[in-house]
């Protein structure tokens, strides 16, 4: 686990230039100063990521908003105030003088304050903003635990800070407050908490709204082929090279390549659902099926990151 002597060593990495890998309580983020142009840079090298991607930009407190978005309106202040620290992304029109290589060339900016004690704790040795997507090759499944990133990267593996386990698992949600209200990316928040700060919040159709993070159709996939498959159907599409999550145990006389019984509580769901996938994606599968979720709004975001892994694995999802 992290120590103080850790922090200062990711502290004089990122002043460096270097790139750190950190916890939050969403997903593992791969850092760099958000005002070194060229560290930014590294972050793009490192994950294969194209360069009109946005990133978030990690703050220790919500005071810091003014030196990043040009505009904080009252709706984002009372956002702030709910769920920060959390996971939660505001997009805000980017103040003058932040770089565009933050902002994949848009003129808005994706901020937020997470909750993870370590994160916390680097973000205020720091000093500054660090700018952090996911730790993973882009368009890859997320990282939720410290041994995700060095998997994910090899011998090119930034230092790490372990903080064990990601409370939630999920990235944070992402809401747009550049003109209406838009729900940009659902998270771990349920919406109708949302909308009682900030009045109705309607979901972003594609391509509508200042481009964020994780919005791709395509994001969030195994290496393996995955399909999503309504619970009735999923006992015929299994064959003998499928692994398999689902909430239920397997049947009798399983023979696929591996069976994860998921949680059935959506919460719990979400937590696991990354490491979950890993491990099928390295079980040696044929294929991938995953038993479709409930339609419940409790379910949105788990149903949000499976779709749009099916859709990188060429798959439609079938439920």
């Amino acid at each position: 686990m992290t120590t103080p002597a850790d922090i200062d060593r990711a502290v004089a990495l990122l002043r460096a230039g270097e790139l750190v890998a950190f916890p939050t309580e969403t997903v593992y983020g791969l850092g760099a100063d958000a005002h070194n142009p060229a560290a930014v840079a590294k972050i793009y090298a490192l994950k294969r990521r194209p360069s009109g991607h946005p990133l978030i930009v990690h703050l220790a407190d919500a005071e810091l908003l003014p030196q990043w978005a040009a505009a904080v309106p009252a709706s984002a202040r009372r956002l702030a105030a709910r769920f920060w620290p959390g996971p939660l992304t505001l997009i805000l029109p980017r103040a003058a003088g932040v770089s565009v290589a933050l902002t994949g060339g848009e003129d808005s900016i994706g901020l937020r304050v997470p909750a993870h004690p370590v994160a916390r704790q680097l973000l205020a040795a720091f000093g500054g903003g660090i700018a952090a997507p996911s730790a993973n090759r882009y368009g890859r499944v997320s990282p939720t635990a410290a041994a995700h990133v060095r998997e994910e990267f090899g011998p090119d593996a930034p230092f790490v800070l372990d903080g064990g386990d990601c409370s939630v698992g999920l990235e944070s949600t992402i809401v747009s407050l550049v003109g209406e209200p838009l729900l940009l990316r659902p998270g771990g928040i349920a919406v109708a908490e949302l909308e009682a700060l900030v009045g109705p919040l309607r979901r972003a159709a594609a391509g509508e709204g200042p481009r964020a993070p994780g919005t791709a159709r395509i994001h969030y996939a195994p290496a393996t082929r995955l399909a999503v498959v309504a619970p009735a159907a999923l006992g015929a599409a299994i064959g003998a090279g499928s692994a398999v999550l689902a909430r239920r145990p397997p049947p009798a006389g399983f023979a696929g390549a591996l069976w994860l019984t998921a949680p059935a509580e959506p919460a719990a769901y979400a937590h696991d659902l990354y490491a979950n996938l890993r491990r099928l994606d390295r079980a040696g599968a044929a294929a991938i099926l995953v038993e479709a979720v409930p339609e419940a709004p409790a379910w949105e975001a788990v149903r949000d990151r499976l779709g749009r892994a099916a859709a990188a694995c060429g798959a439609e999802d079938s439920a």
